[in-house]
């Protein structure tokens, strides 16, 4: 599908993804992106950037109420299906996080069938892998949910069946689609809803207050962290391309103990402070590892995508963001 000139719809568009995905597709050429959000987890924050732009179309509007999709997805695309529920608001509100991944995942997909939409970009995740204690992920490793807490082996397995409902739709009704299984993803416009990804936002926002920060174990808990905008660049290759029913890992293929993380952040910022070491058994919690592997080779091969920005480089550009939000 070419994206110059198309007309696209992203669910959860006013989100951390949605909007960096929005900002690519207007970048490439796009004749049109609908933005669909209903404000509980985005901002208009997130979108003040673009919303200028005259290709922009910001609709308010809920994955959950298909009629709303219905009038949104007349005469589009493509759909990027962003819009869900994270580990931490699935665990702070269960029914309704469900609801959103599963049955609204099935409403996006129902209307598409009815608008003739001709492809689908499902904002998967890493985490329908679970926590096996093996290394190396290729994409066809399947869950081990027994280790995981239940927030998080709830949240995976609505992932799990946001791709199977993915792959019905193709096998029923012809559409096209591709899910992309993110890692952790950071950058601009950084929420606090990520259970990974909130070591590094925490971190920053400690050290900025003038306190250390405080790491779980002793600090040699690795995670993989991908930048908000490879990511965005992820989706629209796959888009773009010819590939339909596979999954791929979007991922940066390196272990970032949180030792490593917050040394980066400390030399970014200049502070001499040193990291404490305290356990919260309150906190939830996706995995903890010293050691994952995650493999990116068939992104690479059949998309053409790898990651471009470091870590170092991505969190220079979340606490430049940072900071001037903070003026």
């Amino acid at each position: 599908m070419k994206i110059s000139g198309g007309r696209f719809l992203i669910t959860g568009g006013a989100s951390l993804i949605g909007s960096h995905i929005a900002e690519r597709l207007l970048a490439d050429g796009a004749a049109e992106v609908r933005l669909l959000d209903n404000f509980s987890l985005g901002t208009a924050a997130n979108i003040a950037a673009i919303e200028g732009d005259e290709r922009v179309k910001l609709i308010r509007g809920d994955i959950l109420r298909t009629n709303e999709l219905f009038d949104a997805l007349e005469g589009v695309d493509g759909i990027f299906a962003v819009a869900a529920y994270l580990t931490l608001p699935l665990s702070a509100n269960p029914m309704y996080g469900l609801d959103v991944n599963v049955r609204g995942m099935n409403s996006v997909l129902e209307a598409a069938r009815y608008r003739g939409v001709k492809k689908i970009i499902f904002c998967s995740s890493v985490a329908v892998y679970g926590q096996s204690g093996e290394v190396g992920f290729p994409e066809d490793r399947p869950l081990a949910w027994q280790a995981l807490q239940p927030a998080g082996a709830l949240y995976a397995a609505s992932k799990v069946i946001g791709e199977n409902l993915c792959r019905l739709y193709r096998q029923k009704y012809g559409i096209d689609y591709v899910a992309l299984r993110y890692s952790t993803v950071y950058g601009e416009r950084q929420h606090y809803r990520g259970v990974n990804a909130l070591y590094i936002i925490d971190a920053y926002d400690e050290i900025r207050a003038g306190k250390p920060p405080v790491l779980p174990g002793d600090g040699s808990e690795v995670h993989d962290y991908i930048y908000v905008g490879d990511v965005a660049r992820a989706n629209v290759l796959a888009m773009g391309s010819e590939v339909s029913g596979e999954s791929f890992n979007i991922v940066s293929g390196i272990d970032e103990s949180l030792n490593d993380v917050v040394k980066t952040i400390l030399r970014l910022t200049g502070s001499k402070l040193q990291p404490v070491y305290r356990d919260d058994p309150t906190k939830v919690r996706f995995t903890a590892t010293a050691e994952l592997g995650y493999r990116r080779d068939k992104a690479e091969r059949l998309l053409g995508w790898k990651p471009e920005v470091s870590l170092e480089e991505g969190i220079r550009r979340l606490i430049a963001w940072s900071e001037g939000k903070q003026r």
